[in-house]
């Protein structure tokens, strides 16, 4: 009977083993935990960055859902055995249904408790170590069944940190708690000997903020202030590391060397600084592989890629440091972006805008000066033209100047025969011979005055315009075709105003664009009635403001479809013509700012005006 009784016991157990296993089976594999140990405040920028990174790495490593709790157990603020005999019934208490898989150890105040305290609280959990330099002190902290990722800022990198930012350096300041701890900077005084032989070292981590305030305010130059974490002022006051520095970073007169990217920005210069994010990031990776099977002992200690050169640009240049002395793979940050950095695309635009608009210009005025040689270019051909204008009128003239110049040497003969013929007396008359000679040059100087006007209107000076009086310029051109108006049989008039007119002109241009008009008057009446035969030029001022010069004949007048296109260049009604004379009158007198118009008088004929502003 208790054979049967012991069989169905066993039978039992292994029934409830078996559903047990299908159980377990079924509902899969079970949440893991990590609980994070850290030695100060999960408050703070530092430690709040470094869990931030295990949480990452966590969730980055997505084979099986971890659960990652965290403590602060503030042992800086809150030292002794007491507290941490507390901090033991808390833990135990709290995680007594929360098994946890690993322990992640940040800094060495934790490390040293978990020596200490372990045992009570999580016997069986490995342990991976953070934020803990490698030194043989610290070694000697780690339990069994442990790794660890090192996190350190040597004495070496703070001197080399100080010496780029004070070249000519030979005293270092230390500000902090940690300069007393042996297990966060061992040796320091050892490495700064190795390092720099003369160095002069002042410790003022074992004062109160208060009296640090005060030192580091008058230090001497070539000086520079080595920093580490403070949480309390030696007085009763506990700061957070950073609030801690900026009240030091008030009075100091001297660049302060920082060890950690939360304090930049908060008056260090920079550093070779810890990077809290990555600490965390290179921790957590490594908890991940315990959790997914790795032995702790297989894993062995690494040094984390978790410090890295870097600088605040606001800083730098208030301490006149020049970034080429700063250690080679420097981040350098909070630079102020430069006005094209800042308006990158505004400034593009703009200088878009402006280059279209340079081009434009530049366009209009290459086009402008093309204009104004073209003009240039243009008056020039149209002075040539002129010029050969006035030739060819001088050719039809010929026999009409020749004429003119007839009489006067005629006379000057007959005198000439006169005077030899009274010489020949005995007794001759000087009186008479003295009327004689009068004669003589009165006939010359009447030859030299139509040799005189000859020249004036076929030379070729350059285009000159100056002021004169309409009235001389119009009686002169009347009195140049005199004679050919007496070869033709027609009557040439002027009727002047009243007044100057004065005009600003080329003389030379101005004659010729009147002239022009005469003898094309001359040959629209010369073949009419004596009577009809007349030409009248006549000058007025119209409204104060404009001279207008007018050349009436008592001719047949011109076709009203003809009015406008009697200026165009080789138009002529004429059987010999060239069509070129008024199309030259209305080229001068528009390069003149004036206008040429033809219109049919009331009582017969044609009237041509020419409108001029007159001179200033």
């Amino acid at each position: 009977m208790r054979q049967i009784t012991g069989l169905a016991r066993v039978l039992i157990l292994c029934l409830f083993a078996s559903l047990s296993h299908q159980c377990i089976a079924t509902e899969g594999p079970r949440q893991r935990s990590v609980v994070v140990l850290e030695e100060a405040d999960f408050r703070s920028p530092f430690y709040s960055e470094i869990f931030s990174g295990i949480r990452a790495a966590a969730k980055q490593n997505g084979k099986a859902h971890t659960v990652i709790y965290g403590e602060s157990l503030d042992l800086a603020r809150f030292p002794g055995p007491d507290y941490e005999e507390s901090l033991v019934d808390h833990l135990k208490t709290k995680y007594a249904r929360r098994p946890i898989d690993a322990i992640v150890s940040i800094g060495v105040a934790s490390a040293k408790f978990l020596q200490q305290r372990k045992q009570q609280i999580w016997p069986g959990a490995p342990v991976v170590y953070g934020f803990v330099p490698d030194l043989p002190e610290t070694r000697a902290l780690f339990l069994p069944d442990s790794t660890a990722v090192f996190a350190r800022v040597r004495p070496a990198h703070l001197l080399t940190a100080a010496r780029a930012i004070v070249p000519d350096l030979t005293r270092v300041v230390l500000v902090g708690d940690a300069w007393k701890n042996p297990l966060v900077y061992g040796y320091w005084k050892q490495d700064f000997a190795a390092a720099m032989p003369d160095l002069e070292v002042t410790d003022l981590s074992g004062l109160v903020l208060r009296e640090v305030r005060e030192r580091v305010a008058s230090l001497p130059d070539r000086s520079a202030i080595l920093t580490s974490a403070m949480y309390s002022d030696g007085e009763g006051t506990y700061y957070a590391p950073a609030s801690a520095l900026a009240r030091v970073a008030e009075t100091a007169n001297r660049p302060i060397v920082i060890t950690s990217d939360t304090f930049l920005g908060r008056s260090g210069v920079g550093g070779f600084l810890l990077l809290p994010e990555i600490i965390g990031r290179e921790t957590g990776e490594v908890a991940m592989r315990i959790l997914n099977g790795e032995a702790p002992s297989s894993i062995p200690p690494v040094t984390g890629n978790n410090v890295k050169p870097i600088f605040d640009w606001r800083q730098l240049q208030h301490w006149n440091v020049d970034e080429a002395n700063l250690p080679p793979g420097s981040e350098v940050r909070f630079r102020e972006a430069s006005f094209w950095q800042q308006y990158y695309w505004h400034s593009t635009v703009v200088a878009g805008v402006v280059l279209v608009q340079a081009l434009l210009i530049t366009g209009l005025l290459h086009q402008r000066r093309l204009r104004f040689l073209a003009e240039i270019e243009a008056r020039q051909r149209m002075s040539e033209l002129a010029h050969l204008n006035r030739r060819a009128t001088v050719g039809e003239m010929s026999a009409s100047i020749a004429h003119e110049l007839s009489q006067p040497l005629a006379a000057i003969m007959i005198n000439a025969e006169a005077a030899r013929e009274v010489l020949r007396h005995s007794t001759p008359d000087l009186g008479e011979v003295g009327n004689i000679l009068d004669n003589i040059r009165h006939d010359d100087q009447r030859a030299s005055e139509v040799i005189a006007r000859l020249r004036m209107f076929l030379k070729r000076d350059p285009t000159e315009r100056r002021e004169l009086d309409l009235n001389a310029t119009v009686g002169e051109v009347f009195r140049f075709l005199s004679v050919q108006a007496l070869t033709h049989d027609v009557g040439l008039a002027t009727e002047p105003a009243p007044a100057d007119i004065r005009v600003k002109a080329d003389k030379v241009q101005l004659q010729q664009a009147i002239l022009n008009l005469v003898v094309n008057a001359m040959d629209a009446v010369a073949h009419l009635p004596d009577e009809r035969r007349r030409i009248v030029g006549r000058t007025s001022l119209v409204d104060g403001k404009q001279a207008v010069v007018s050349i009436a004949d008592a001719g047949d007048g011109i076709l009203a479809d003809k009015l406008t296109e009697i200026f165009k260049p080789f138009f002529t009604t004429k059987a010999q013509g060239m069509g070129i004379g008024l199309s030259i009158a209305r080229t001068i007198v528009e390069a003149h700012g004036g206008r040429i118009w033809a219109e049919n008088a009331p009582t017969g004929g044609a009237v041509f005006h020419i409108s001029l502003p007159l001179a200033a």
